[in-house]
């Protein structure tokens, strides 16, 4: 709020994002509302300066406990998203970086080896028509946020779905596959940018858009939480246990797909109780949702950590 002289009168303005309305001529009541207003942003400023220095604090005490976890570079690029309003709603983390969502959701850690990733796959549901409210996407895309992030993000090309840094670390848009390819008419892009990224259509990941979210909060390697917003473990054990089996899979991903299936099935299972038979993937097809066969048993066979110490 601000005070404006006009036609040598002062009117108290407020103004909420680009907008700016008058709440009438100074007064008592409007000048009491001035300094409500003022009073409460000192207040609101003073305890987010108390909860930022406890946050330093504790973000310490979380990496001395081991808990950090998602790569800092990933967990910035989330951030930024979430501050659009498009990480949940456009955007969905897929891919290995999920499976932190899943160790958080659970309380469980996965062997490093098998989060280890240099890359983040961003899957863009185009069913979703941006809001007007997203903050600063007809300015700067998908792209133009990386940037923010860290200023040597550069497509890798013209109408390229992947963005690459100096580092080599990677970020991929990736969308599903239209139902008919030929005449997709799918939106492939989160702007109307001539430069940003373009999601790249791929068979499959249909299966994922309509399967059930899941939000959880993990913590970054400098001990700092953040939002992940990911798809559904058991739609995740699901879909890696049938790349792992697809034909011209590369071989040297095969494995490493088929143990994520398995350990996220075990999460699922054992840790979060969601039963691979639950009506809430009957939007999965049935031949995917039958693979959870080659998944429980190894699951079954794991049993629940000893309460005694083995002597």
């Amino acid at each position: 709020m601000r005070w404006a002289s006009r036609n040598g009168t002062d009117y108290l303005l407020r103004k909420i994002g680009k907008s700016e309305t008058s709440l009438g001529p100074r007064s008592p009541e409007s000048e009491s509302t001035y300094d409500a207003f003022v009073r409460g942003r000192d207040d609101n400023k003073s305890r987010l300066e108390g909860l930022s220095a406890r946050l330093d604090e504790l973000a310490r005490v979380n990496v001395a406990l081991g808990l950090g976890r998602v790569p800092q570079i990933a967990a910035r690029i989330l951030r930024a998203c979430d501050d659009r309003e498009l990480l949940g709603e456009q955007l969905v983390v897929v891919g290995t970086n999920a499976i932190y969502a899943y160790e958080a959701a659970a309380g469980v850690q996965v062997d490093s080896g098998l989060v280890a990733t240099s890359d983040v796959d961003l899957l863009y549901d185009s069913r979703r028509h941006l809001s007007v409210a997203i903050k600063g996407m007809s300015v700067d895309g998908l792209i133009g946020i990386l940037q923010e992030v860290d200023r040597s993000f550069a497509a890798t090309g013209p109408r390229s779905f992947r963005a690459v840094n100096r580092n080599g670390y990677l970020v991929d848009l990736i969308r599903p596959e239209a139902k008919d390819p030929i005449r997709d008419s799918d939106r492939a892009s989160l702007s109307e940018l001539p430069d940003d990224l373009e999601g790249v259509a791929i068979l499959g990941l249909s299966w994922l858009v309509n399967s059930p979210k899941l939000d959880a909060v993990a913590i970054d390697e400098r001990g700092y939480p953040l939002r992940l917003a990911v798809i559904d473990p058991r739609a995740f054990a699901l879909h890696k246990a049938w790349l792992s089996a697809r034909e011209g899979r590369d071989p040297l991903k095969t494995p490493r797909d088929r143990e994520q299936a398995t350990v996220v099935a075990e999460i699922a299972t054992h840790y979060l109780k969601l039963p691979f038979g639950s009506h809430e993937l009957d939007a999965l097809p049935k031949e995917l949702r039958e693979l959870a066969g080659t998944l429980l048993p190894r699951v079954g066979d794991n049993k629940p950590p000893s309460t005694r110490p083995n002597w």
